[in-house]
């Protein structure tokens, strides 16, 4: 077949056809790559050896008797939080009525005006295959300085003014969203939502200085993972965010000539 043909050429010819499988096996080889780690907000691939915080759909998806789209937790939050601000006290009765807020008719952690124009907010969610129980949220909320009232939730109050209403508060993200004493024992939840509206109380950024170390310390009681509001773990920077937003929320109510509580 290859009669009269000199070397030279056949060792071009093999050298030709080496080439051509060499090409063939690189183009079949680049068709699949192997993963290169997990895509993560920002377009930028996560180390695979380090360890990633689930969102809050990955935590509810994973427990099969405790199920809750996000959906319905932004239902159940929100629907707390209209109730919590439009029915003014009147529908519930707290576990030990105050004296300061009884006389105006009031409840504890009800707020005196439904007037507000931004709400912050973060969430306390149980650790994959687990829940939240009741008994460890009572004790848990206690712990943290959290009184039971308005609405049948938590609430953080100003020290010796409850009358102003509370610096944030503390729903279950199962609907309604409140918690019910007499059935407490039995209560699983995938989380906690904790929700401070403004304007309040307190300045903008102490009162997020007051909800971000007690969302941290009943994540640490409860063995919980601490998430913003977008449901994704709490870093640092997310954290810084929320700082630098809060006070550029005082600095526009003080060119207003507007003080905390208004």
């Amino acid at each position: 077949m290859f009669e009269g043909i000199s070397d030279t050429a056949l060792l071009r010819i093999g050298i030709a056809i080496a080439a051509l499988i060499l090409m063939a096996v690189i183009f079949f080889s680049s068709r699949k790559k192997p993963e290169q780690g997990k895509r993560v907000p920002g377009g930028k691939p996560s180390d695979p050896d380090r360890r990633q915080e689930p969102t809050l759909r990955e935590i509810l998806e994973s427990d099969a008797d405790i199920h809750l789209g996000d959906g319905e937790v932004a239902q159940a939050e929100f629907d707390l939080l209209e109730a919590s601000l439009a029915d003014g006290g009147a529908t519930r009765t707290p576990a030990t009525p105050d004296p300061a807020t009884q006389n105006r008719g009031m409840q504890i952690g009800a707020r005196p005006s439904a007037d507000f124009d931004k709400i912050v907010s973060l969430y306390v969610a149980a650790r994959a295959g687990h829940a939240l129980t009741g008994p460890d949220l009572v004790v848990a909320a206690e712990k943290a300085g959290l009184i039971y009232g308005h609405m049948s939730i938590f609430h953080r109050m100003v020290d010796k003014h409850p009358e102003q209403g509370p610096i944030f508060s503390v729903a279950n993200l199962i609907k309604p969203g409140s918690f019910d004493l007499r059935t407490i024992k039995d209560l699983k939840t995938p989380g906690i939502s904790f929700f401070m509206t403004l304007p309040g109380p307190l300045s903008a950024l102490d009162a997020w200085d007051t909800l971000l170390p007690t969302a941290q310390r009943m994540a640490e009681l409860l063995d919980a993972v601490l998430l913003d509001e977008e449901r994704n773990a709490l870093g640092r920077q997310r954290i810084a965010n929320i700082r630098d937003d809060v006070r550029a929320y005082d600095r526009a109510r003080e060119k207003l000539n507007i003080k905390p509580g208004r």
